[in-house]
């Protein structure tokens, strides 16, 4: 990955950038495991991750969604200094932020108690609030954002010869779909999470990529 020059300032903030953006992934599936396993009546292979935002402890999972947004959108503007400048590394940089922006309204905004989450919510599908709504948009920007960041990166690698990376994108995106949109619809929930991991792990990896090129 060929980096941008810097001064010493814009060096120190974009490593500090990059290292949230190596943090994001591990901090959202870490987070959404304890609670999972630990939070009374939730269901890990039934009740999406969302669900958790809700109920006394619900402080904790919108915690994770704007803690790891925020480092997305950090990520996403380290890498825009730290590749190669140039048109498609500013889409790229710009998407990924979208991203985080996205994470960020899903956990501002909470969704809808639903499928008996918390004690005492509906059985089945709870009926759209407009918060549930906006919360919806959220996700739905993450996805849209991933998907245009990947293909954008996927280009831009191979345009520089680095096909390795490039293959990555295109593996990620393949991977996230495939998980979360291939599988019998009761396993969904967790293989949204398995998704989201591989997407946010995407950014991850170029993130990690980056500071070891730096420290060359």
């Amino acid at each position: 990955m060929p980096v941008t020059r810097m001064s010493p300032s814009q060096r120190r903030s974009t490593r500090f950038l990059l290292i949230g953006g190596v943090a994001a992934t591990p901090l959202l599936v870490i987070l959404w495991a304890v609670q999972a396993f630990t939070r009374p009546g939730f269901r890990a292979s039934f009740h999406p991750m969302s669900l958790l935002s809700l109920g006394d402890l619900g402080w904790v999972q919108v915690l994770n969604f704007v803690m790891t947004g925020a480092l997305i959108i950090g990520g996403g503007i380290g890498l825009g200094r730290a590749l190669e400048v140039g048109r498609l590394t500013r889409w790229a940089s710009a998407l990924i932020v979208a991203m985080g922006v996205g994470l960020v309204v899903a956990g501002v905004f909470v969704t809808d108690a639903g499928a008996g989450f918390p004690e005492g919510a509906p059985p089945g599908a709870p009926q759209m609030s407009w918060h549930g709504a906006v919360h919806e948009a959220g996700f739905v920007l993450t996805q849209l954002s991933f998907l245009a960041a990947g293909v954008v990166l996927a280009v831009r690698f191979a345009r520089s010869h680095q096909y390795g990376w490039a293959v990555a994108c295109v593996a990620s995106i393949i991977g996230a779909v495939s998980v979360a949109a291939l599988g019998d619809p009761s396993s969904l929930a967790p293989r949204l999470v398995i998704s989201a991991a591989l997407e946010l792990g995407l950014v991850s990896a170029l993130a990690l990529g980056s500071l070891l090129q730096r420290a060359r």
